[in-house]
């Protein structure tokens, strides 16, 4: 007989919880690390071939339809690192919990001051400096994703390392 993992009728303990929030963050993070590199890499980088007649309705169709893919893993990581404040997981100190929070609010930051209004710039038709400036300046977002794609590696391998044959962080009548 197949046996299921029924979590909503299991408690789960705080470190369970804690675990739960630790991987969807890990995993949005490292979704936005690969994402960005990609942008960097050859989205942005690809926005000159465009051509100036279509490059508005270009520019509006890729902001409009980016939102769709890169805003929710956005708010799912940023609302993954606040509740990390709050549970923190085994193995992890809340100190270390805050550099990486730090990291997400300039990326948060860079978003909004830098790259939002480039791209508000470029729906109104292709300006090579705007681009340039776009391009440039998502190495910021680049650096410190992967800043924070690599922190949360080290975390995880520090807690996997303090907990190897005892982890916790599903409930234990698994079989």
């Amino acid at each position: 007989m197949i046996q299921t993992l029924n979590i909503w009728n299991t408690a789960l303990s705080r470190d369970q919880l804690a675990n739960m929030i630790w991987l969807i963050h890990f995993a949005a993070t490292w979704f936005m690390v690969g994402l960005i590199w990609f942008v960097q890499i050859v989205h942005y980088p690809l926005y000159d071939r465009v051509g100036p007649d279509l490059f508005s309705v270009y520019a509006e169709a890729h902001t409009r339809m980016t939102t769709w893919v890169v805003a929710p893993v956005m708010i799912l990581e940023l609302i993954t690192a606040v509740a990390l404040l709050y549970f923190v997981p085994p193995g992890m100190s809340l100190g270390q919990l805050l550099w990486a929070f730090i990291l997400l609010g300039l990326i948060w930051l860079s978003t909004a001051f830098l790259q939002v209004p480039c791209h508000g710039k470029l729906q109104m038709g292709y300006d090579a400096s705007v681009h340039h400036f776009l391009t440039q300046s998502n190495w910021v977002r680049t650096v410190l994703w992967s800043l924070r794609g690599l922190l949360l590696l080290l975390l995880l391998w520090g807690t996997l390392s303090q907990n190897a044959g005892q982890y916790k962080g599903l409930p234990h009548d698994l079989p």
